[in-house]
């Protein structure tokens, strides 16, 4: 099983005005441990949660520590979370790993822990992003099952979903959402851009996708995960979406983006198949094409010939034709008071 480090994360509560634990990090260690590291000047408590709730009432499996860092039991078949107590004022902080530990995933992380709108954060365990998941393994499927998962939304085309079938709806239960295109216009689309700003058109082309994914966030009814084939274009651009709507700046957002560059696993987003048997399929054409390359299928760095983040230049476009973020959900039905329905929703 592969084991990632994950994303360094400050989490404050909604009850005090700032935290003196800081900068906490929760990083995989094997299949039963993970290591918290964090910055205070007192000692800490170390309590481990199976919800996402910043509670302080059960025993500490680390007590007092001022090290700095310390080894946690946490099996990576259970989602669970780690809660920090400062022994100086008594705040709480809540974290948890960005990435989930499967076996055969790639780029599936939880949107939690950003901050957020008024000082708050993006909640943990309610929304998920991921890349394509054709070859999950029992194990994955065991620990994805304990997400309360409502919905699981598919951003991909009709040649994408004939050759790497999503299956977490039927093994959890899920609703599942979908909207039928093809993905030959949107790869030529981006072909056509030489490299610079790569995804001007998307926001219409996926108009459906965005607005469906949006329509079940608000509907508050379980956990909400979507993905394409990368987990990074589409995805990304959903989820810059989301935390934009959220209130987390584009800073933020940004480095998010590009953690699909380190996070990604392609050989776990297509399953093994005969190229010739799809010869007008183009999603099986481009793995079969990179998997000739020297090294295989990678993950690309996310940025244009010019060296500019695509996701920075998508921004830029949608500042230009929309007026903003909001202004872009707006066409997609999104009100202002939607925007304000979801951060009470999914900002603690």
């Amino acid at each position: 099983m592969r084991f990632k480090a994950s994303l360094a994360l400050v989490l404050l509560t909604g009850t005090a005005p700032a935290l003196a634990v800081d900068t906490v990090m929760v990083s995989r260690i094997d299949a039963e441990r993970v290591k918290v590291s964090w910055n205070d000047s007192d000692a800490v408590d170390i309590i481990v949660t199976d919800t996402p709730v910043a509670a302080g009432a059960a025993i500490p499996v680390v007590k007092a520590s001022r090290k700095r860092e310390a080894v946690v039991a946490m099996p990576a078949n259970k989602r669970q979370f780690v809660v920090l107590r400062d022994g100086g004022d008594g705040s709480l902080t809540l974290a948890a790993e960005r990435e989930l530990p499967l076996a055969k995933g790639s780029n599936f992380r939880d949107l939690g822990g950003y901050k957020g709108a008024g000082g708050k954060t993006v909640r943990w365990g309610k929304v998920f992003r991921s890349g394509a998941l054709p070859l999950l393994t029992d194990e994955d499927y065991t620990l994805l099952g304990g997400l309360n998962l409502g919905t699981i939304v598919d951003l991909r085309s009709l040649e994408e979903r004939e050759v790497a079938a999503t299956q977490l709806d039927d093994r959890t239960g899920a609703l599942f959402i979908s909207n039928d295109y093809s993905l030959k216009p949107l790869m030529a689309n981006m072909g056509s851009m030489k490299g610079e700003y790569v995804y001007t058109g998307m926001e219409k082309l996926l108009a459906p996708q965005y607005r469906s994914l949006f329509k079940r966030l608000l509907a508050d009814d379980g956990a909400v995960m979507y993905h394409c084939s990368a987990g990074q274009d589409r995805t990304g651009i959903a989820s810059a979406l989301i935390l934009s709507a959220l209130g987390v700046d584009r800073e933020t957002i940004l480095a998010d983006y590009h953690l699909s560059t380190q996070l990604r696993r392609p050989q776990n987003e297509m399953p093994p198949i005969d190229p010739a048997n799809f010869p007008n399929n183009p999603i099986v054409q481009y793995y079969a094409a990179a998997a000739k390359k020297p090294g295989g299928v990678k993950a690309e760095p996310l940025y244009s010939a010019s060296g500019k983040s695509h996701l920075a230049q998508f921004f830029e476009v949608i500042d230009r034709d929309y007026g903003g973020v909001e202004g872009y959900l707006a066409t997609l039905g999104i009100t202002a008071v939607d925007v304000a329905r979801l951060r009470s929703l999914y900002l603690d």
